[in-house]
């Protein structure tokens, strides 16, 4: 089983086993008036606390962060970060004397609407503690603090910065570890006027999460409405056709795309009428497919796909964007590898939108956050190795001439040789002492421009000579670099975004025009972020993408302590 990395190692203790635990460790302490309230006393309201009081809760939690070694698992993982917030900064009391446990309570039982897993949490647990206040002595009320404490670190880290490590789920996400700072963390909360509005701001920032949440409200609302219909396989539906599996089509967009759940008339109930083509072609929009405005197969698998399985790319969703690092930065770029698109965002507001071809399956774009600092117009490619290698040296065996012609060379020890004049029969895998280049010009792989934000996979954003894919649905098709569909035109607001002023497209095309390698450094370095999301919320509405690289069913299974193979 795959273990909750981000709960020091250890997985979370089921409510009953944990409760028993405390009770053990409420005997061995001396508590055992909170045993008699635990097992069946009435509610009991929490006491105010006297200066004196609150100082012998303390002495006595200090106590046993020092002294006592079999605290529940929740509160022996956390003991540093409890004994740094009571002891070393003097920490005043979290929940004994205050209303915030209540509310803490209700949070975790409300933890599906973030995505995350009531089950996961000790709330009714907690809940019997609660009663309990009143009915213990300063050791047990010591206790009971230290264990909402727990508790609350544990939410809180979940909800701001995910359940797991990215690289933990899968070994292809190179985002760098996050995690929350606990003792501040308790700070923050002993001087918020508020809980719930404090969770609501604990939660990741930025208009993208908050609208996956309410998606997330409204389709579990239709999954309680017994979701949608679905519509039967068969010959490709188009418009002024007759076929009996219309009015399913129309039943089934009407609970999600306002299509009108009735024909224009009742003659039509089986024909597909024009006011079906605009529905049909928004939900292909909002599913990545082919906007033809055609109800064939992929289409209808879209359609019939239930709305749990939504739900579910939702959660996985809003987990991937607690992963992300905390300020994106007001100007930004990011790629959605799985939408297939690049967005432009300044002054936090979406600017642009643009196509962009990702690697393939087995040459997988990776995911990570970085900085583009500097741009290169015609730039030459320097051939990886391995695609030299692959790729390059069965052509340079075959035909030397058409690659040279293609505007490759070799370099070796600084010197440029002509392709024709080497016996490349001679190397292969392991002996390969040339670095292969393709210079500027209409063939190079790169195109006319690339966006450098130098890194260890040598993944980059760049132009292609490869126009036509841009035109497909589905965009998988480079051995790892992010292919844009609007390269030039994308110039001039990075390098303004960067600092450097005066750079317009005119100013760009010249450049380009010149066919001379140029290369122009930001002043002010913009961050990118490479992204996988299946769903998304863009202008209001829900988005979903096919999950191309398999990585939402590594984290499924993750989510359902489930180990598979990657």
């Amino acid at each position: 089983m795959l273990r909750r990395c981000t709960r020091g190692g250890g997985a979370q203790e089921g409510q009953g086993a944990a409760l028993t635990r405390l009770i053990v460790s409420l005997r061995r302490v001396g508590a055992l008036a909170l045993l008699l309230a635990i097992t069946g006393s009435p509610s009991v309201a929490q006491s105010t606390l006297t200066d004196q009081d609150r100082a012998t809760i303390r002495l006595n939690i200090s106590d046993l962060l020092v002294n006592e070694m079999d605290l529940p698992l929740p509160v022996r993982q956390r003991r540093d970060a409890l004994a740094a917030y009571y002891e070393e900064q003097g920490g005043v009391l979290v929940w004994m004397g205050s209303d915030r446990a209540p509310a803490l309570i209700q949070s975790l039982r409300s933890a599906a609407d973030d995505g995350l897993d009531p089950a996961d949490y000790p709330a009714n647990q907690l809940d019997k503690l609660s009663q309990a206040v009143s009915a213990t002595d300063s050791r047990g009320r010591a206790i009971i603090e230290l264990h909402f404490s727990a508790a609350f670190l544990e939410y809180a880290s979940d909800l701001q910065v995910g359940r797991f490590l990215p690289r933990k789920v899968d070994p292809n996400f190179f985002l760098q570890k996050r995690e929350i700072d606990q003792v501040a963390a308790l700070q923050e909360l002993a001087g918020a006027s508020n809980l719930e509005d404090f969770l609501i701001s604990w939660q990741p920032a930025g208009p993208d999460y908050a609208a996956l949440r309410v998606v997330l409200a409204d389709y579990r609302a239709l999954a309680r409405a017994g979701g949608w219909p679905k519509v039967l396989m068969g010959e490709t539906l188009k418009p002024e056709m007759s076929d009996p599996r219309v009015p399913d089509l129309r039943a089934r967009l009407a609970v999600t795309d306002g299509a009108a759940p009735q024909p224009p008339s009742p003659d039509q109930a089986e024909v597909y009428t024009d006011d079906l083509v605009p529905i049909v072609k928004a939900f292909q929009a909002r599913h990545g497919l082919e906007v033809d405005g055609l109800a064939g197969r992929a289409t209808i698998v879209a359609l019939n796909v239930p709305v749990e399985d939504r739900i579910q790319d939702i959660v996985v969703a809003m987990e991937r964007w607690r992963w992300m690092p905390s300020d994106l930065g007001d100007e930004h770029l990011m790629v959605n590898i799985a939408g297939f698109d690049l967005t432009r965002v300044r002054d936090g507001r979406v600017q642009e939108k643009m196509a962009v071809v990702v690697g393939k399956p087995y040459h997988r774009t990776p995911v990570f956050s970085d900085e583009v600092k500097y741009l290169e117009f015609n730039p030459y490619w320097n051939v990886p190795i391995s695609i030299a290698v692959k790729e390059e040296l069965p052509k340079l065996r075959k035909n030397p001439a058409a690659r040279a012609a293609a505007g490759f060379e070799a370099v070796r020890d600084g010197k440029v040789y002509n392709l024709t004049s080497i016996n490349w029969r001679r190397y292969g895998p392991g002996n390969f002492p040339f670095q292969l280049r393709q210079r500027p010009g209409p063939h190079n792989a790169l195109g006319r421009v690339k966006y450098m934000f130098p890194n260890e996979f040598n993944v980059y954003l760049h132009d292609t000579p490869s126009r036509s894919l841009f035109s497909r649905a589905e965009r998988a098709f480079s051995h790892g670099c992010v292919r844009l569909s609007k390269p030039l035109e994308l110039a001039p607001p990075v390098l303004a975004d960067g600092g450097l002023a005066g750079w317009d497209l005119p100013r760009v095309n010249q450049v380009v025009q010149s066919g001379k390698r140029t290369v122009v450094n930001l002043e002010k370095p913009l961050p990118v972020h490479i992204t996988y999301f299946t769903a998304w919320v863009y202008q209001g509405l829900p988005n979903f993408r096919a999950d191309i690289y398999e990585q939402d069913k590594k984290l499924i299974a993750a989510l359902g302590g489930q180990s598979i193979a990657w």
